[in-house]
């Protein structure tokens, strides 16, 4: 096994799990608002973002997909050792880890049944920049209208139409980390 597949994983399991946890519980919570998340130091071109979110929410029961050039040995190494989570096609992820051209077509995954909503993959969109300016997000969670630059519009407003079918979103870069679940208008 190689030496970087040992490494950057939570050195202090429970707490970071637990900082990490809670800054991906408030972006959901609070759509477009960016938060700080840390612990994790994946291989690249995985951000520290995306491996906390990885550590954080996936174990061995949680199929992995990943896109383009998130897709290399050292990820899925690193993957199989700190997770122990199955790596899968599109079809059947739970998560989903790429670029935004790299995750395409949306209608590949999952986006949940009316009896189980709940069974829809989350989108993990590693990003160049993630900034509170571009797109103008409505609903649960915002008070007025919050900003947030996607990588475009009209996917986001197709996925909003489908709920409460959809796919939910997190973006990531570098060590931050903002969401878009289903429910958000975007404009």
């Amino acid at each position: 096994m190689q030496a970087t597949a040992l490494q950057g994983g939570f050195t202090d399991p429970a707490p970071q799990a637990a900082h990490a946890f809670r800054a991906i519980m408030s972006a959901m919570a609070r759509p477009g608002r960016i938060e700080t998340i840390a612990g994790a130091m994946p291989p690249a071109p995985l951000s520290a973002a995306a491996g906390a979110v990885l550590l954080t929410l996936c174990d061995a029961d949680t199929p992995i997909y990943l896109a383009g050039q998130c897709d290399t040995e050292e990820a899925r190494a690193w993957i199989r050792f700190h997770l122990g989570a199955p790596l899968a096609g599109p079809r059947d992820a739970a998560f989903a880890l790429g670029h935004w051209e790299e995750l395409q077509p949306l209608s590949a995954y999952p986006i949940g049944t009316p009896e189980y909503p709940d069974r829809s993959t989350t989108l993990i969109v590693e990003c160049d920049r993630l900034e509170a300016n571009g797109a103008s997000l409505k609903g649960p969670g915002i008070r007025d209208v919050a900003k947030l630059s996607l990588p475009e519009i009209a996917a986001f407003q197709a996925n909003h139409r489908r709920f409460p079918l959809g796919l939910d979103f997190l973006f990531t870069c570098s060590d931050r980390i903002a969401a878009l679940p289903r429910t958000t208008e975007v404009s």
